[in-house]
């Protein structure tokens, strides 16, 4: 069974971060990459507030943050920090509207999903919220509306999109897993449990109201987790899915929901052939043993992750990489 994805055949999409820190030249090189499915790049090198934490904190609703040495912590008022996180995205939402206000095709934003915030912000005290169920609660709540809110602000500003919203939960498996470290460093905190973590998910993705892509660039991830929660599609690194994972890759597919592989570097690389970058995509279709023509319509090809630490240079060849490889991939299986 195959779902009716929002975008074309042979589509290629970043993950979201780049380099650099002027978004409208960021957002040019997207559209003119990627344009069957371009997304709004993310600039970390901006600082505080610009980062994947920081810039998602920015939605949350009457849950304000501020920066201490060890990161982002909530607080009692919004204060500059906070002030700076919403500053950057609507700066980033105007250049958008600016540059992109006519596109009529899919598009794509990314927000920080909400195992991934509870991992990385601190309560008060300086422990992690994923310590505390209570706060994990309030963060999940206000993370909904926070993002309903942002999808609403994108959909006015580009009216004619469909737009598609990405969840970035690369801690997701280390807060299954029980493996994420206290305040001290010297314990790890007790494991959510999977229908926790499916529920929270939910929440969110339900609120969101938009198509639902989860990106986690880990080992371990929870395929079927994430299909209970609500995930369209799931964006993996594909030099991190190992064999074991071939069943709850094919039970993905099986069911209709879409992959996004990272198939190219996300840093700079020498960048293989052609054959040689959609080998191992090829080779994965082949094992679980889809027809080839399936391929083209259910995967998109990305980089393997976030690209803020690439060149710009490197940056432009990797994207028409993952633009061309795609292609290819389509258009070898008609």
């Amino acid at each position: 069974m195959t779902s009716d994805f929002p975008w074309q055949a042979g589509t290629a999409t970043g993950v979201g971060s780049y380099p650099g820190d002027d978004p409208a030249e960021a957002l040019r090189i997207v559209l003119g990459e990627l344009p069957e499915l371009p997304h709004l790049p993310e600039l970390p090198a901006r600082g505080p507030g610009a980062d994947l934490t920081g810039r998602t904190a920015g939605l949350l609703v009457d849950m304000p943050v501020r920066v201490e040495p060890s990161g982002w912590r909530f607080s009692d008022r919004p204060g500059r920090d906070t002030v700076r996180s919403l500053d950057h995205l609507a700066r980033d939402l105007d250049v958008l509207e600016e540059v992109a206000g006519g596109h009529d095709g899919p598009f794509k934003i990314q927000v920080c999903g909400p195992w991934t915030l509870a991992s990385t912000i601190e309560l008060r005290n300086g422990d992690r919220a994923l310590k505390d169920p209570g706060a994990v609660r309030d963060l999940v709540a206000s993370l909904a509306e926070g993002v309903a809110a942002h999808v609403a602000d994108v959909r006015r500003r580009l009216p004619s999109a469909r737009v598609i919203v990405q969840l970035d939960e690369p801690g997701l498996p280390a807060a299954l897993a029980g493996s994420v470290p206290t305040a001290s460093g010297f314990a790890r905190l007790r494991a959510v449990e999977a229908p926790v973590a499916e529920d929270a998910l939910r929440q969110v993705i339900d609120a969101a109201g938009a198509y639902p892509v989860v990106h986690c660039c880990a080992r371990n991830v929870p395929y079927a987790l994430l299909r209970g929660a609500g995930a369209k599609a799931i964006s993996v690194d594909l030099g991190l899915v190992p064999r074991r994972d071939d069943d709850a890759v094919g039970e993905t597919i099986d069911a209709g929901v879409g992959l996004f592989l990272g198939a190219v570097p996300g840093t700079d690389a020498a960048l293989p052939s052609l054959q040689a970058t959609a080998a191992p995509v090829k080779e994965l279709w082949r094992r679980l043993g889809f027809p080839a023509a399936q391929l083209g319509r259910q995967v998109v090809i990305t980089p393997a992750c976030g690209m803020a630490g690439a060149s710009p240079r490197y940056v432009r060849a990797a994207l028409a990489r993952c633009r061309e490889t795609a292609r290819m991939l389509y258009e070898a299986a008609e």
